[in-house]
């Protein structure tokens, strides 16, 4: 191997090294790594159920390509384990301040399973739809909304 080569390999072997270290001081010092993967994901939801709230609503005009998009990604999203976003120990009352989800997602975690799956059919649903027109759309919307709303009412707590 030629020594650039060597030396290239080598600063992107501290580079990485380094980035996953201060990823892990961080992750270590800026709450649990479970409850940020969740909320990172609830984000998600959120923002692409903005894209296409805001369409289905009239404050963005619709735009097949973006809601084909949106839809899709929240789909892709609710078709994905989140099995290790839930481990015992990280609901509102072990890590008061840090999470909203209530201690009930652990005790009746098969409601909110089911809720899960229906997110992922209504938005599997939307998905095909969503590109077809802001008519398919609208009504393809409020069933995967509902679903968020749902699981909210049930399993998340107020804001301090």
């Amino acid at each position: 191997m030629p020594a650039r080569s060597k030396s290239l390999s080598l600063l992107s072997a501290v580079l990485i090294g380094g980035a996953v270290a201060t990823s892990a001081l961080a992750d270590g010092h800026a709450g649990n790594p479970a409850v940020k993967a969740r909320k990172a994901h609830m984000q998600l939801y959120a923002f692409n159920l903005g894209i296409l709230g805001n369409m289905v609503q009239g404050k963005a005009d619709y735009n097949a390509e973006t809601a084909a998009a949106a839809a899709a990604d929240l789909a892709s999203l609710s078709s994905m384990t989140q099995a290790n976003y839930w481990p015992q120990g990280t609901d509102s009352e072990a890590l008061p301040g840090e999470t909203r989800a209530l201690p009930i997602g652990w005790t009746e975690f098969q409601g909110a399973i089911d809720i899960s799956m229906e997110l992922a059919a209504a938005s599997a649903s939307m998905a095909e739809v969503a590109g077809n027109g802001l008519e398919a759309l609208q009504g393809a919307f409020g069933p995967a909304a509902a679903t968020c709303g749902a699981c909210h009412k049930v399993y998340r707590g107020p804001r301090n």
